[in-house]
């Protein structure tokens, strides 16, 4: 397995390890909920750096990212992220991804640990007309995420930047301990939050990690792993991809239609996806909430009603959620029952358990 440089400091704080996407990491330290709770109510820190950094740069860079994605790139200035994603001539997902503007003609983008080799080959690919450089960073750099309502006072300390002046995806190059990074107010939780991209050693990653707990410590920050990070995502309704999102699902389906931009032009999902624009989609993502006991894990049967033999679809993602403490889910529906209160039953332990439509997210954190 791919190990990240953090793995020691995982193993030195007896952090339960697993393997994901290739690399051994840490599943939690202490448990899924008090990792949850440390994150919605204080801080939290994650080791990120299983993620991709892909960098495009060059005269076609913009134009390249533009044809081969969702969102309008010529959007982006410099400093500022955009959440997008990374199209199949289907309108299907590839990835879904962040992509920073680093400079004129040079970009940043942030993939799935587990679609990074896909990824950079697809675009090398399918962007091989264009005059742009194409460069797989990965292995050279560290990603820290600190995520939560204290993280920005905890992490002001050890960065020589106002972190205040960060807009919500918006990003600084700075220094963390002496190390140089870019520095974005970003994260995957729904939380407020910095995300941290360096290129140090392990000794010098291990540094900002712990020394971001001991600063933390009086406030309650927790090291977390990646069970937290995925009910965190959840309970924000964030899609994760393999699950919500892939390669048989198009943005329309995924209710991401926000990201989509036909008015910059030609791009390589427009003919399909403007065909189902017009007609309509089969299926479509909702989340839902359970009435009657029960925790609606994924891969389970959801039905129309309690009576039905044939499911309608399976849950994609869910869970019980430690803070909103809901038993909730992500699944894709027929339009015609994605309305808000549509009854469904969930197939749970042999039985059908019934459940609701609700309004995503599910947790939205108060803006201050």
């Amino acid at each position: 397995m791919n190990k990240t440089k953090l793995n020691n400091a995982h193993k030195k704080l007896k952090g339960r390890m697993i393997e994901f996407a290739g690399f051994e990491m840490p599943i939690w330290y202490s448990s899924m909920i008090k990792e949850h709770m440390a994150v919605r109510t204080a801080a939290g820190v994650f080791d990120v750096s299983h993620m991709g950094e892909i960098f495009i740069e060059g005269p076609e860079a913009e134009k390249m990212l533009n044809y081969l994605t969702a969102n309008n790139v010529s959007k982006l200035k410099i400093g500022r992220i955009h959440y997008n994603a990374l199209l199949t001539p289907k309108g299907t997902f590839i990835d879904d991804l962040l992509i920073y503007k680093l400079d004129d003609n040079k970009f940043l983008l942030v993939v799935n640990a587990a679609n990074t080799d896909k990824d950079f080959q697809w675009i090398l690919d399918k962007g091989k007309k264009f005059d742009a450089k194409k460069t797989n960073l990965s292995e050279q750099y560290s990603q820290i995420a600190i995520q939560g309502p204290e993280s920005q006072e905890i992490l002001q300390k050890i960065v020589d930047i106002d972190l205040s002046e960060i807009k919500y995806y918006r990003f600084k190059n700075g220094k963390v301990m002496n190390v140089e990074a870019i520095i974005s107010r970003t994260g995957y939780t729904g939380e407020d939050g910095f995300e941290l991209y360096f290129k140090g050693n392990e000794n010098e990653a291990e540094e900002i990690w712990f020394k971001l707990l001991d600063i933390g410590k009086d406030k309650g920050i927790l090291p977390c792993g990646l069970a937290s990070r995925d009910s965190l995502r959840l309970e924000a309704g964030m899609p994760l991809y393999g699950n919500d999102i892939g390669e048989t699902t198009t943005v329309l389906e995924a209710k991401l239609d926000w990201i989509l931009k036909f008015e910059k032009g030609d791009f390589i999902a427009r003919e399909a996806l403007d065909l189902q624009r017009k007609r309509g989609v089969d299926k479509i993502l909702v989340g839902f909430e359970m009435v009657e006991d029960g925790i609606p894990r994924p891969h389970l049967d959801v039905f129309r009603t309690a009576e039905d033999e044939e499911p309608l679809s399976f849950v994609t993602s869910g869970g019980y959620m430690p803070f909103i403490k809901k038993n909730i889910g992500l699944a894709y529906l027929p339009p015609k029952i994605d309305k808000i209160g549509e009854e469904i039953y969930i197939g749970i332990h042999g039985g059908k358990k019934k459940a609701k439509v609700v309004q995503t997210p599910f947790y939205s954190r108060k803006k201050k």
